[in-house]
């Protein structure tokens, strides 16, 4: 064989290897992972139940923009988070905004005990089976989620955030009604 043919023959080569190989490393889109990659699908709704055992769900919220966070007893950021939720809850809630305390895990004693312990008045849903720490990828605690009005996620967030932070991702979806 001669050089320009082995020539061809190895760019032909190189050429078929790349159309194979090429899509196993290509990224699977611009999603970006965690909670912030549900942003504009429809909130997956869970059958749950308050601390108090009565039943509870997403569905029962269209309408409302929906601050949902996930949390653990356990998770010193949680605690800390919690009363800016508790802010947020008191100061957008009249404009249509629900602050839901989602409880990754544990009991609803103990899910209970935490909220009450600080003062907590919003929603305390139950997901023993931490149906939504799956679904939306938690990193870790806590994890919110903004669900809009029409049950489609705005945005997505994992760790702590301020209320200046809460503020700021909530503000535009009361401002569009």
């Amino acid at each position: 064989m001669n050089r320009r043919l082995r020539y061809a023959v190895m760019l032909g080569a190189l050429a078929l290897a790349a159309l194979i190989v090429v899509p196993f490393f290509r990224s699977q889109g611009t999603r970006p992972a965690g909670p912030a990659g549900w942003a504009g699908s429809a909130a997956p709704v869970f059958a749950m139940h308050t601390d108090t055992g009565l039943p509870a769900s997403l569905a029962n919220y269209r309408g409302k923009i929906v601050v949902m966070n996930l949390w653990a007893s356990w998770c010193p950021p949680c605690r800390a988070e919690m009363p800016d939720l508790e802010r947020l809850a008191k100061e957008f809630g009249s404009r249509g905004v629900v602050v839901v305390g989602v409880n990754q895990g544990e009991s609803a004693s103990r899910a209970a005990a935490f909220a009450s312990s600080l003062g907590i008045t919003f929603p305390i849903w139950v997901d023993d089976q931490q149906q939504y720490g799956r679904v939306y990828a938690a990193l870790g605690l806590p994890t919110t989620v903004i669900v809009g009005r029409d049950g489609i996620v705005e945005r997505g967030f994992d760790g702590p955030l301020t209320l200046p932070q809460m503020r700021a991702a909530v503000a535009p979806l009361v401002s569009v009604q």
